[in-house]
């Protein structure tokens, strides 16, 4: 504080400091003070007493007098606009200027930077529209070239129209005759080059024959006679004896096959010849068949491509039905097959192949289930059908396959455990994920079991691999992973023949999201054999056949479910058959539920159906179970099956008798059966009076046999065991087994099942026992979940 400021004034410049003002007084008598004496700064509220003391009229009299305290307080409000900043502030802000003007610099470099890349850019640019240009030059150059070269071809094949092609072939062969008698056969073989099947466009070696005529050249020809049906080609180096050509249906014959040239044949215009081939409003495309454009493979398969032609779905075209050039038809044309050449079959219609599967070691089911790891067949039979190497299945011989896996396993892998078929093409890159089921993750340690099934159409090369995989990582880590090994083959298929006039389906589950307690499934189409027999109704919710015969069918869905309910009452899968609007019960399946898990519900039978009869299916849950139903392209919720006419198979459906069913301390008992359907001629239960009443399924006729079996019971055992026996004929043997484990905790059913298809013989009997280790089977259901389905082929 000086005697010209006073506190924070003195760091302010002297011309902002506040001027010190005068005492103030009022009145005659106050006497002025002398300008070069100022009063000294004061405060306002100094000046403010000052001031009210000085006027003791103003309110009340000051203090010192004895008044009363001031009433009055003033405030001094200073607006941010008048601070000023400090001396740090001001030297902060003259390095923020420094540093501006710095990065303007900087900016200003990289302004140039980019300038000159943007040039060079910009000559680049212009030096590859340059070659584009240049590009685009030479291909207009080579489109004139090659429209010049179209307007030569078309002139010479005028001029070769125009000309009778046996004069032509007589004056060429006289000249060639006259000047090279070895080059006639070369000039021919170039010269039917215009009229193959093929349609080739004509050697250029040709004229060149004719200009080098005139040069002695050595005589060509093949270094021994060709034999019948055979030809010298003197196209090849050294000259080759090659067999002739047979001129394919829907070809006509031009000149047969001599010693010295092959025969040829020309394409038969169906369009121009026939004129109303596809009607009046359709427009027909010729093709090495010919195709009727706009009409549906429905329409074609019902015969609109005919009489001698067949509609082939894999082209998509009317062909000419083969003729087999004298040899005896095996199979006459149908309006969806052409026929089939060569002494009448004596195959078998059926046949089955049955064999253990082995699962992967130790050290590689440690490491590989999360990608996938082959399971391995080992057949024990030889067969003319398929080749059994590596682990895997290679068929042999066209037909349709019905394939049957039972599996059992005890994991602790984390969400699931998939089990599936794969097949393989001749190619690598062929490779079709045929079916698949999820083995739930159990909340203890017990075997699960499960049976894997399909229906499809297989050709010669192909290759069936069965495999199991995991959805993570976390399997790899596990080392709880258990294999049953059972004491019957766990895997079996039944081939039949195409001769049967069987038909093969697929179909994929439309799938949305459903919380439901009845489910309905919608079906697209994925393959089918001949849709004239099989197809889906219009809804896509059932499969409609068109005569009668006995279906073999599975479905399997993969869903998800929540509740505790779904744990205690458990799924249903229900098969029903509808004729004229009146549907029945045929088959069910039951599957114990499970809460927060992914699992899979699979229905595998065989049932008979007439003419314009539907198969539909529905799955029921608890009111309080919430279900997501789902799939993937590894077929895991698919429809497959296979009908077969009636005249070669029939079907037989029972289920466990009301009376005589083992219960307790259960060791290897029979079951008991009472038959549902009517009697076939070619299999039944063992009547009462017999031996093995209700107990053995007899066959009274040689062929193949497929057997699907469902039980549903209420038990305690540790593990339990389903056998299927075969007996007659030879000592009885198991025919398939499968195992499974403790009733989950909380359900009040469980389940167990197995599939197998076998031979059989006239008086062979098939019987089931039951096995329950360490513990008791309480009750057998007779209703709702168990049954048994016997399909028969004829062999």
């Amino acid at each position: 504080e000086t005697r010209q400021c006073r506190g924070l004034e003195c760091r302010l410049p002297p011309r902002l400091r506040a001027r010190a003002l005068g005492r103030f007084c009022a009145g005659d008598g106050c006497a002025a003070a002398p300008e070069e004496e100022s009063a000294p700064p004061v405060h306002v509220a100094d000046r403010a007493a000052q001031f009210l003391a000085d006027f003791p009229d103003f309110g009340h009299p000051a203090p010192e007098l004895g008044g009363a305290s001031l009433g009055v307080q003033l405030t001094c409000d200073i607006k941010p606009e008048n601070e000023v900043p400090s001396e740090d502030a001001l030297i902060l802000h003259l390095q923020l200027l420094k540093g501006q003007e710095k990065l303007v610099d900087a900016l200003r470099a990289q302004q140039v930077i980019i300038r000159d890349l943007q040039q060079k850019l910009a000559d680049q640019q212009e030096a590859l529209l340059s070659q584009q240009r240049q590009i685009l030059e030479q291909q207009r150059r080579m489109y004139e070239q090659m429209d010049a070269v179209k307007s030569q071809y078309g002139l010479l094949s005028d001029t070769f129209k125009q000309v009778s092609f046996q004069g032509l072939q007589d004056e060429l062969q006289s000249y060639f005759e006259s000047h090279l008698a070895g080059l006639q056969s070369q000039a021919r073989s170039h010269l039917r080059k215009s009229y193959v099947i093929h349609k080739m466009d004509m050697d250029s070696k040709v004229m060149d024959a004719v200009g080098e005529a005139h040069l002695p050249q050595p005589l060509l020809g093949c270094s021994s006679p060709c034999g019948s049906e055979e030809f010298c080609d003197f196209q090849r180096s050294p000259p080759q004896c090659e067999k002739c050509t047979l001129c394919p249906p829907g070809f006509f014959l031009i000149s047969q096959c001599s010693p010295t040239a092959d025969r040829m044949c020309q394409d038969r215009d169906e369009c121009l010849e026939l004129p109303n081939i596809c009607g009046e409003r359709v427009k027909c495309l010729n093709t090495p068949g010919f195709r009727c454009l706009g009409v549906s493979d429905r329409e074609a398969l019902l015969g609109f491509c005919g009489h001698e032609y067949f509609y082939n779905q894999e082209l998509q075209e009317c062909q000419a039905c083969s003729d087999c050039d004298g040899e005896p038809i095996a199979a006459p044309c149908t309006a969806a097959s052409d026929s089939v050449c060569g002494q009448l079959s004596e195959s078998l219609l059926s046949q089955s192949w049955s064999g253990n599967v082995a699962g992967p070691s130790a050290r590689t089911s440690g490491t590989h289930i999360f990608s996938g790891v082959q399971l391995y067949v080992r057949g024990k039979e030889r067969s003319s059908l398929l080749s059994n190497e590596a682990g895997r299945v290679t068929f042999l011989q066209h037909g349709l396959v019905w394939l049957d896996h039972n599996f059992a396993v005890k994991h602790s892998c984390r969400n699931f455990l998939q089990v599936g078929m794969r097949l393989n093409g001749s190619q690598a890159e062929e490779s079709q994920d045929l079916s698949g089921i999820r083995i739930e993750q159990p909340d203890g340690k017990y075997f699960q079991g499960i049976s894997v099934s399909m229906g499809v159409e297989v050709e010669p090369n192909q290759t069936l691999t069965l495999l199991l995989k995991s959805p993570n990582q976390h399997c790899n880590q596990s080392k709880d992973l258990h294999i049953f090994d059972v004491s019957a083959p766990s895997f079996s298929l039944l081939w039949l023949s195409h001769d049967t006039g069987a038909v093969a389906m697929t179909a994929q589950m439309s799938l949305l999201a459903h919380y439901q307690t009845s489910y309905r499934p919608t079906f697209s189409l994925t393959s089918v054999s001949d849709p004239y027999m099989v197809s889906l109704t219009h809804d896509g919710r059932a499969v409609r056949f068109t005569e009668s015969g006995v279906v073999k069918f599975v479905l399997q869905q993969a869903l998800y479910s929540m509740g505790h309910t779904c744990v205690r009452e458990g799924f249903s899968l229900i098969a029903y058959t509808s004729q004229n609007g009146t549907g029945r019960e045929v088959m069910r399946a039951f599957k114990t539920g499970v809460n927060y898990r992914d699992t899979s519900i699979t229905l595998s039978g065989a049932v008979t159906v007439g003419g314009r009869d539907t198969l539909s299916f529905e799955i029921t849950s608890p009111a309080q179970c919430n279900i997501r139903y789902f799939g993937d392209s590894t077929g895991i919720s698919m429809l497959s099956l296979i009908w077969i006419p009636s005249a070669v198979s029939s079907s037989l459906t029972a289920t466990v008798s009301r009376t005589g069913l083992p219960s307790g301390a259960v060791r290897n008992k029979p079951l008991l059966f009472q038959q549902v359907s009517p009697d076939t001629p070619q299999v039944h239960l063992a009547r009462p009076g017999q031996p093995g009443s209700q107990k053995n399924f007899i066959f009274q006729e040689k062929g193949t046999a497929n057997v699907a079996l469902n039980l549903k019971l209420i038990h305690s055992c540790n593990i339990i065991k389903l056998t299927l026996h075969q007996a007659g004929g030879r000592q009885a043997a198991p025919v398939a087994q499968q195992v499974s484990g403790s009733k989950p905790e909380g359900s009040e059913w469980a389940s167990v099942g197995l599939r197998a298809s076998l031979p059989v013989q006239n008086g062979t009997a098939l019987y089931v026992t039951l096995d329950c280790i360490r513990g008791r089977v309480n009750h057998i259901s007779q209703e709702g979940g168990t049954n048994v389905s016997i399909l028969w082929v004829a062999l």
